[in-house]
């Protein structure tokens, strides 16, 4: 006998907010950004007011992380009254097991999908409990935007390790919320909560690669499949083994007057002097470090006709850095669009014909 299957009110507004969230806001906003003009990969924009009109999109874009989280906290504690004692479930899977009931092991589960396909697959999956099913479905549908609007909101998930950085961020989110409702008594403590708000996270992640990130980047699965012969190409090189240890640790530019050198690097930019030797009464090489960047910098008033040396920084909002160079009495030029990754760029001069390169981030 098979289970009527009806979709709770809260679970059906859960669902259409992933669904307008996920696929359709994307889409929206990729739209109405190329309308105006607008650059979302972090390049050149045709609009002249793209910054100002960048900030709004931000503004508007938090707000909707905002209600996002509201809603969280609405179904999370609000929506319930407070029990009288405090409840703990730590059993694991419990809910997806009293929910599903699969006629094979998951081994040969998977051995069925593999070979005879999804459906004859699934037609051994039943449904015993509904209620429990949709407990399990909300818990993962209601963290998916989590793991979407935390990338396509903030910059600094859309950075490196993204994928563990959205799925940790999920997983602490989660940690707090079971916290509250075991202190407050709103609800109890669940570890299969805990699991599954976790994976919607995850899930929101991979949504987040293959709608949004795609929509904005269309060649990335050409560059991902690139990245995976190279990686399988490199597997003999003499760097493979090193190649999450190993980075770019000092540039070595030359100058003429040291003083000059000293006041640009030290006073205006802010590099921190870790070491000078005097090679001779004319001759000083300085090295200079900010964090992880080293420039080694080789004084000498014989260094004449000296060529154009070229030092290329990363930056993340690279407006701001234009103002605190400007008040320096720096010059910078207006944005282009760097030939190899399309970002936009910016120089500036230093002294002896070394010229800054800010690529945006």
């Amino acid at each position: 006998m098979g289970v009527k299957f009806t979709v709770p009110a809260t679970e059906l507004a859960v669902t259409i907010m992933m669904f307008v969230m996920v696929f359709l806001m994307p889409l929206a906003d990729h739209i109405i950004c190329s309308k105006l003009g607008i650059s979302l990969r972090d390049g050149v924009s045709e609009n002249p007011k793209a910054d100002d009109l960048l900030h709004i999109r931000k503004i508007i874009l938090v707000g909707i992380f905002m209600v996002y989280l509201a809603i969280l906290g609405y179904v999370a504690f609000f929506s319930r009254s407070a029990a009288n004692d405090y409840l703990l479930h730590i059993s694991f899977y419990q809910d997806l097991s009293n929910s599903i009931k699969i006629d094979y092991g998951v081994l040969e589960l998977i051995k069925i999908l593999f070979t005879k396909g999804p459906g004859e697959a699934l037609s051994h999956v039943k449904i015993v409990n509904m209620d429990d099913f949709m407990q399990v479905y909300l818990n993962i549908v209601m963290f998916v935007p989590m793991g979407y609007l935390l990338p396509y909101v903030f910059d600094w998930y859309r950075r490196s390790h993204i994928t563990a950085k959205v799925t940790f961020t999920s997983f602490l989110a989660t940690l707090l919320i079971e916290n509250i409702q075991l202190i407050t008594k709103l609800g109890f403590y669940d570890c299969d909560d805990i699991i599954s708000n976790t994976f919607g996270g995850f899930l929101g992640q991979l949504f987040y690669i293959m709608f949004a990130y795609v929509l904005v980047h269309p060649d990335f699965r050409k560059e991902a499949l690139s990245r995976i012969k190279w990686r399988i190409r490199s597997l003999k090189s003499a760097f493979h083994p090193f190649y999450s240890k190993l980075h770019v640790a000092r540039i070595t530019v030359y100058a003429q007057d040291k003083d000059e050198v000293r006041e640009f690097y030290e006073d205006k930019l802010g590099f921190r002097l870790k070491k000078a030797i005097d090679i001779s009464e004319d001759e000083t090489n300085y090295l200079f470090d900010f964090r992880k960047n080293q420039i080694e910098v080789r004084c000498s008033p014989a260094y004449k006709d000296l060529p154009l040396q070229n030092i290329v920084l990363a930056c993340n909002n690279s407006e701001f850095l234009k103002e605190k160079l400007d008040k320096h009495g720096i010059s910078c030029s207006g944005y282009e669009e760097d030939p190899y990754t399309g970002l936009r760029i910016f120089t500036f001069m230093g002294p002896d014909e070394v010229y800054f390169t800010i690529i945006e981030e």
